[in-house]
């Protein structure tokens, strides 16, 4: 059995680019715990508030359940569900997944298959990470389900998979003639800019073309604070586009205020002219699956 391929083809819930990370985030979860205990079992009231904080740290604004994936990843043959009456799931009630005891774990074809070849956890991992997440996201994301992984361990990803075009980092820098788009860094040494990166509107895990309308030129900070929610895009006056600031954002130091909480309300950087800015239809993806609550208003600092 291909347990790489068979990761890579989850079934998820999917309607107008809307995401889903329920199932992958649990998978990461399982396999963090495998690492620890091989045979050890996780009891949905035990781990409910784990996954329910992933969720809402990794998942879109909308308000979900951990008990969905818990129940549903059954379906994709690569985890089981038992309760105090034998194997199966109760279903996707909190309350009937609390009241029978209900315990998840890795099916025993895959335990073992992770036994003869360790590498393929890593491999497991890096599928579900590059499918479903930003790349600034990926060993924040290993270090909060508590995975441990070596780059070596995760190896190619299937020759199948889509490839990343390398070019987009260039077009994007130039376009944005190499400084943040939201506070104008531009450092660099020698001729090689430094701390900054080509960030993807709409994720790359979620059909984003690499191209210069999904694209912004972002410092290291910023591209991190992009993927995370707390900085979006919004629709500025007479064209072009303003930051967004999230209301869930808090910091007291003078430098969160000034990398950040001042951002709220100021037009972003470029691109230059003749270049084409961010596409509405990416802008508003990011805003509805990514950007987390609701905006602050413009500062006047």
């Amino acid at each position: 059995m291909d347990w790489v391929e068979r990761t890579s083809q989850l079934r998820q819930w999917t309607r107008r680019g809307a995401r889903a990370p329920h199932k992958p985030l649990l998978f990461l979860y399982a396999l963090s715990r495998f690492q620890q205990d091989a045979e050890g079992e996780l009891r949905y009231s035990a781990v409910e508030e784990d996954l329910r904080g992933l969720l809402a740290e990794y998942g879109p604004g909308n308000r979900t359940t951990p008990a969905y994936p818990f129940h549903h990843l059954v379906s994709d043959g690569v985890w089981e569900v038992r309760t105090e009456r034998g194997p199966g799931s109760p279903g996707t009630g909190v309350r009937e997944l609390r009241s029978t005891g209900a315990t998840g774990r890795l099916t025993p074809e895959l335990r073992a298959a992770l036994r003869r070849e360790p590498s393929l956890l890593g491999r497991l991992a890096r599928v579900l990470l590059d499918l479903n997440f930003p790349p600034s996201l990926h060993s924040e994301l290993c270090e909060a389900v508590g995975l441990g992984l070596e780059e070596a361990e995760t190896g190619p990803l299937p020759a199948a998979t889509r490839q990343r075009d390398r070019r987009m980092r260039e077009a994007v820098l130039t376009a944005y003639e190499y400084q943040c788009a939201f506070c104008g860094y531009d450092g660099r040494i020698g001729a090689v800019p430094v701390g900054l990166e080509a960030a993807h509107v709409r994720w790359w895990a979620f059909d984003g073309p690499d191209d210069v309308e999904n694209g912004l030129c972002l410092c290291s900070l910023h591209h991190k604070l992009f993927d995370k929610g707390v900085l979006g895009l919004g629709e500025g006056r007479g064209g072009g586009h303003r930051i967004l600031v999230s209301q869930g954002f808090v910091g007291r130091s003078a430098a969160a205020r000034a990398h950040v909480v001042t951002l709220a309300g100021r037009p972003v950087i470029g691109p230059q002219p003749g270049a084409r800015p961010v596409a509405a239809a990416h802008r508003s993806w990011h805003t509805s699956q990514v950007f987390h609550g609701s905006p602050r208003p413009a500062t006047t600092a």
